[in-house]
């Protein structure tokens, strides 16, 4: 590795060498286009082909708010790894330096601000913990993989504008069984593989405008004209990623291809937008307490809300990048069943796709770019969503997989982290990874880890256990618990609270510190059988967690972020014991010290001065007597 060419990583922004033309510029200028040809046809093998597929995602969620997902791939077929890349395309540059310098195999960020409630709106596509999340697999050239990490999220800092580089020691782990690749990978050493969570990371406008900079057509054309980022960030949920892997580049996989996805999926709320929400007068919807998961009935005071392009970005689609090969908009209308549709969508579509998504048939509207038919009969397309009735509370789905975390206890010296696993399927019990990443200034007691399934002790298949380190690591505890049909699975386990120093608390002590999220990995079965895709052909919304077999599905999911107060010492004392000192050193030790150091000196009358003769004088000449 080369230290001085990963730290130009960052100032580097184009690529190639401007041609100068000088007296012979007008036959230069005839003989490029006759080069060019010439040089493809010598060579096509040797041509790096890129290509860039752009996707537009509208999920209708159950309580009448909208997802949004957006997709942005660039597949390029070059071996970064041995270097020698010069020309970069499509693919940005700095990313590409930035994984042929340090060894990287594969990385995944991202940014989220919010939290996607799985109970109420179902699994995500592409889900993400509050904050900011890292994880990356390095190559087995790699000899000192924390001096590259380190390096890594300090370039990528510096790229994204957030603040990664406080990952350090005391918040990066290395799993064993969570976060395999999700690319192509010939061996799976966990050594190499660096995982960090920043939850106290908050995500704005100074880190989406770097983000659409990647992009081959930035925010000029094509889907990404959609993000406005005052509409993006009035919003109940956003997450910006960025995924980097190598796959395949044909089906023998005898040479490799690199892929990089941009996602953002963004969650409109009907409340924060004006709209009111969805549904009748009286009607209620199901809400669950993030405390203790109790379902609560709220009611919907608003009448049914319709959805369009320009009510959630303030804007509508024009064209395509003219950089893309695919540039399509895919709006769900699956129905809960084929007798109650739900959903209607305008204009009417072209064509509709069927597919199996996460265990479940639905049915999109498809809305082809680069189609010349779209734009015939308006200049811009505003795809809009009418629901045709009030959803009824039995229509809410619910998911087969979720959980929910929670601190409980009282006082500021122990405490209890509880976490619920859902496993709704009524006949079918499958496992689940867990992965606990707890500071190290909550010393956590793991003789006192319980797993309560009905009432039974649950006994993990596979622990691991790496205890803390006082300011130099933290805990990871992962465990592989297997969940029956239709059940609740509690896992506790008690900690208690370190007394930091004063100079390691945050400028806000009293707000409290953060604990990222739990992470949960599983196989989960498929109510209907799934079939193999062409993954250069489907959606890219299905093909970025492919399914191993036909009877199950993968799933990654994360529970809330804690909040939990630390014993904190009450800084304004310093500076009452400051202003009482001043005040007492002012008052005792002056006055005392002006005693001593005063002399008295003993004033003779003065026998007066021009005045007072001029006094006595008159007064002589009146015959009264002098002073």
């Amino acid at each position: 590795m080369a230290t001085p060419e990963a730290a130009a990583i960052g100032r580097a922004t184009g690529s190639g060498s401007a041609g100068r033309c000088g007296s012979g510029g007008m036959l230069a200028a005839a003989g490029l286009p006759l080069l060019l040809l010439l040089l493809a046809a010598a060579g096509p093998g040797r041509a790096e082909r890129d290509e860039l597929r752009e996707e537009l995602l509208l999920s209708p969620l159950p309580d009448g708010d909208v997802a949004a997902t957006f997709q942005f791939r660039t597949r390029w077929d070059a071996d970064l790894q041995r270097g020698g890349v010069s020309h970069y395309r499509l693919f940005p540059k700095a990313l590409g330096r930035l994984v042929a310098a340090l060894g990287v195999r594969e990385l995944h960020l991202a940014l989220t601000q919010g939290f996607w409630r799985t109970r109420l709106w179902g699994q995500p596509p592409l889900q993400a913990p509050a904050g900011a999340e890292l994880w990356v697999w390095f190559q087995p050239t790699v000899t000192d993989v924390d001096k590259a990490w380190k390096e890594l999220s300090n370039i990528l800092s510096g790229i994204f504008c957030a603040s990664l580089n406080f990952i350090d020691s005391t918040n990066t782990v290395t799993p064993t069984a969570s976060f395999k690749p999700l690319g192509l990978a010939n061996g799976t050493d966990h050594h190499l593989l660096r995982y960090a969570v920043l939850p106290r990371e908050v995500v704005c406008t100074e880190n989406l405008t770097p983000w659409k900079k990647l992009l081959p057509c930035g925010s000029k054309a094509g889907l990404a004209v959609l993000l406005k980022a005052e509409r993006l960030f009035h919003s109940s949920y956003h997450s910006q990623a960025v995924h980097i892997r190598p796959i395949c580049r044909d089906a023998s996989c005898l040479a490799v291809s690199w892929e990089l996805r941009q996602t953002l999926t963004v969650v409109f709320d009907t409340f924060s937008s004006g709209q009111g929400k969805k549904g009748k007068l009286g009607d209620s919807v199901l809400w669950t307490s993030s405390a203790h998961g109790t379902p609560l009935s709220l009611p919907l005071a608003f009448p049914p809300a319709d959805w369009s392009l320009f009510k959630m970005f303030s804007r509508t689609l024009t064209d395509a990048c003219p950089l893309a090969s695919e540039s399509k908009v895919y709006v769900d209308i699956s129905p809960k069943n084929k007798e109650k549709e739900l959903l209607e969508v305008t204009p009417p579509p072209a064509t509709v796709h069927e597919a199996i998504v996460q265990g479940d048939k639905r049915t999109y509207a498809v809305y082809d770019l680069l189609s010349p038919s779209l734009f015939n009969t308006s200049r811009s397309l505003n795809v809009q969503l009418k629901w045709k009735r009030p959803q009824d509370s039995s229509d809410l789905p619910t998911p087969i997989l979720h959980a929910q975390r929670y601190v409980s206890g009282y006082g500021l010296q122990t405490g209890e982290i509880s976490t619920l696993i859902y496993n709704t399927h009524p006949y079918r019990a499958f496992p689940v990874i867990l992965l606990e990443t707890v500071p190290w200034y909550l010393r956590l007691y793991v003789h006192t880890l319980t797993i309560i399934t009905k009432g039974k002790e649950n006994k993990p298949s596979y622990i691991h256990y790496q205890p803390a380190q006082d300011r130099r690591r933290p805990h990871l505890l992962e465990m592989l618990i297997q969940l029956p049909a239709n059940s609740v699975t509690k896992i506790t386990i008690q900690f208690e609270r370190a007394l930091l120093k004063w100079t390691e608390y945050t400028p806000d002590p009293n707000h409290g510190f953060y604990v990222s999220s739990s992470v949960l990995s599983a196989l989960v079965p498929s109510v209907i059988a799934m079939k193999d895709v062409d993954v250069e052909q489907s959606p890219l919304f299905t093909s970025l967690f492919p399914s191993s077999d036909g009877s199950s599905y993968f799933v990654r999911l994360y529970t809330e972020p804690l909040l939990v107060n630390l014993p904190t010492p009450d800084f304004s004392m310093p500076y009452n014991v400051i202003c009482l000192t001043c005040t007492v050193v002012a008052v005792c030790y002056g006055s005392f010290y002006n005693l001593l150091t005063r002399t008295f000196h003993v004033e003779e009358p003065s026998r007066g001065g021009l005045a007072k003769r001029l006094a006595n004088i008159i007064r002589k000449f009146r015959g009264v007597p002098p002073l």
